[in-house]
């Protein structure tokens, strides 16, 4: 995939949610929706598996990025710039994914560009993924299905608790644990002061969770 300066490098939470994506049943009449995009690699596969795939991203380089993927890739997306779904509010989609920022940061507020961008998400690391719960389920078609990527510092029950109370049936579709990364790693000991981690803990666990309308 090729990106900007600055766009997200698809990495381990990426691929956990690629294949999640490719367990699911796409087709020409497919509409596909993926939020906080990056380099689009989401959107993009699921183009080249015969979606109607929208893109949107905060970030003008992650839209350029995404737009030069799928010409790269042969297929067609509809890239957007936005902030998380204000594009496509009036629309209705048959699946969305999504890879959200979602590091805890000592930061209340997201930064409003750079790489940090990418992934600080406030003190509790929610501040996309309680905003993503709210608004996805008037977002699906009957029957939709949300796919959602996060680490469990950032609260999974919380999100499997607020998309229930979306109307959504949600649980965690897959599991992986993995060493922390640089970005995660200078952070572990404020981690452990703030109660997100036992000291000395340098592993977090990423889920998939898939949300169904009913």
């Amino acid at each position: 995939m090729w990106r900007l300066p600055g766009v997200y490098a698809p990495q381990g939470d990426t691929g956990l949610l690629m294949g999640q994506l490719g367990r699911e049943e796409l087709g020409p009449g497919t509409r596909s929706l993926d939020l906080c995009t990056g380099t689009g690699v989401l959107a993009v596969m699921a183009a080249l598996r015969g979606a109607r795939a929208t893109a949107v991203d905060v970030s003008l380089a992650a839209v350029a990025s995404a737009r030069l993927n799928a010409l790269l890739h042969g297929c067609r997306i509809r890239a957007l710039r936005g902030d998380l779904d204000l594009p496509v509010r009036h629309e209705r989609f048959d699946l969305i994914t999504v890879n959200p920022p979602y590091v805890p940061s000592e930061h209340a507020e997201a930064p409003s560009g750079g790489p940090r961008r990418s992934w600080d998400a406030g003190p509790d690391g929610r501040l996309l993924l309680d905003r993503v719960c709210a608004r996805a389920p008037r977002l699906l078609t009957c029957s939709g299905v949300l796919l959602l990527v996060q680490s469990s510092l950032s609260g999974i029950a919380g999100t499997l608790d607020a998309l229930g109370r979306g109307g959504l049936r949600a649980r965690v579709a897959e599991r992986v644990t993995q060493p922390f990364g640089p970005v995660m790693s200078a952070r572990a000991d404020w981690f452990a002061a703030r109660g997100l981690v036992a000291p000395g803990t340098r592993t977090e666990d990423l889920v998939v969770i898939r949300a169904v309308r009913p």
